[in-house]
């Protein structure tokens, strides 16, 4: 009987106290903010938000959700930011969000039939996190992020720009995605700026911000520092296995930037002395022979792609779609090209099976009719 209801007993427990506080750090926010909001309030106990220097009406906004809103005076650095804004979370458990996160009704569901098993043993929880999708909403980029984390002061933001809390302690992925639906881009050079800034007050870089830097060089088109950016990151032995594979596959697009194809098959295939080849390289390697009409090569590697299984664990950045729909389209085009009309059809076949409603797999399905008419 008294285990009975000692058990029971910390059910409820769990139940009442396992508070969970959202902290989040915002910025001229209205489009988004309520839309994120609205998707996870009936999950959370407590929800803190930090305005770094709003001139619309984020924060009006925000005060239809909580009374617990601070300012913090914007100094270049987004892990600032969010550690003042842990600082104000009193639940046992901290989550964060961006304004431009939003939460399905589906996985919202699962969130909270996840909440009372809570228990206190597991210190952080990381959740998949979608940041691109197709035409028909289905995710085409996601990986796992650290999400929700004990409030016990021993995790804390790092880096000034694309900010992380390193995973230590008992850690659990859990099957919940979160959606990020940015509306409006990032001002241009914003990144880049408060790295120069951090490079102008000779601030070291640790290996991590070495490879978002070589990153921001690249997307801001200067391409020719980003590879001498990357073979620098790439030297250093404290460089997580992950982002040495992820600087392979973007220091070869600096490559295909200023038309270095055979550079950038090198770049790609440097990334085999890491681990194991991912399909976003394998169907890269393919993408550069097809441009150099190197057909049958292309196919090899295509084929390769559709063999590699994405490791959502491994916290790798993962473009689902390369591996399936888009090899099986670049096969379904190498062999029309080759004269294959039986293997190009399989293939987008095979195409049609994944995403029956993808526009390029419907293309070449009327394209195949017309033909044959």
């Amino acid at each position: 009987m008294q285990s009975f209801f000692s058990k029971h007993f910390v059910k409820i427990f769990i139940y009442y106290f396992m508070k969970i506080s959202l902290c989040m750090i915002v910025k001229n926010e209205e489009d988004v903010l309520e839309r994120c909001l609205k998707s996870v309030s009936s999950f959370v106990d407590e929800i803190i938000i930090v305005d770094t220097g709003s001139t619309d009406k984020t924060k009006n906004i925000a005060r239809t959700f909580t009374d617990k809103i601070f300012d913090f005076k914007w100094v270049d650095d987004f892990s600032l930011a969010r550690n003042f804004s842990i600082t104000k979370a009193t639940g046992d458990y901290i989550m964060w969000l961006d304004a431009d996160d939003v939460i399905k009704k589906s996985e919202l569901t699962k969130l909270l039939n996840f909440k009372p098993k809570i228990d206190g043993r597991v210190d952080m929880y990381r959740l998949k996190y979608n940041i691109a999708f197709d035409k028909n909403d289905n995710p085409t980029f996601s990986f796992y992020r650290e999400r929700i984390f004990k409030n016990n002061k021993t995790y804390f933001w790092q880096d000034p720009v694309h900010e992380v809390i390193i995973p230590h302690g008992v850690i659990e992925n859990l099957d919940i995605a979160i959606n990020h639906r940015k509306i409006h881009q990032n001002p241009p050079m914003r990144n880049l700026k408060i790295y120069q800034k951090l490079l102008d007050n000779k601030i070291p870089f640790s290996a991590r911000q070495k490879f978002y830097y070589s990153r921001e060089l690249l997307y801001n088109g200067y391409y020719k520092e980003a590879v001498k950016s990357f073979d620098e990151f790439l030297e250093r032995n404290d460089a997580w296995l992950e982002n040495k594979i992820e600087a392979c596959l973007n220091q070869a697009t600096c490559y295909e930037k200023i038309n270095n194809e055979e550079k950038a098959l090198r770049a790609l295939f440097n990334s085999f002395n890491y681990a194991l080849p991912r399909a976003e390289i394998l169907c890269s390697i393919g993408n550069i022979l097809v441009k150099l009409n190197r057909l049958n090569e292309a196919i090899f590697w295509y084929k390769e792609a559709t063999k590699s299984i994405p490791n959502y664990e491994s916290g790798a950045f993962i473009q689902k779609d390369y591996y399936d729909i888009i090899p099986y389209l670049q096969l379904c085009m190498c062999y029309y090209n080759l004269g294959n009309i039986r293997k190009s059809k399989y293939y987008n076949n095979l195409a049609f099976k994944i995403n029956p409603l993808n526009p390029s797999v419907l293309y070449n399905l009327e394209f195949f009719k017309k033909k044959k008419s």
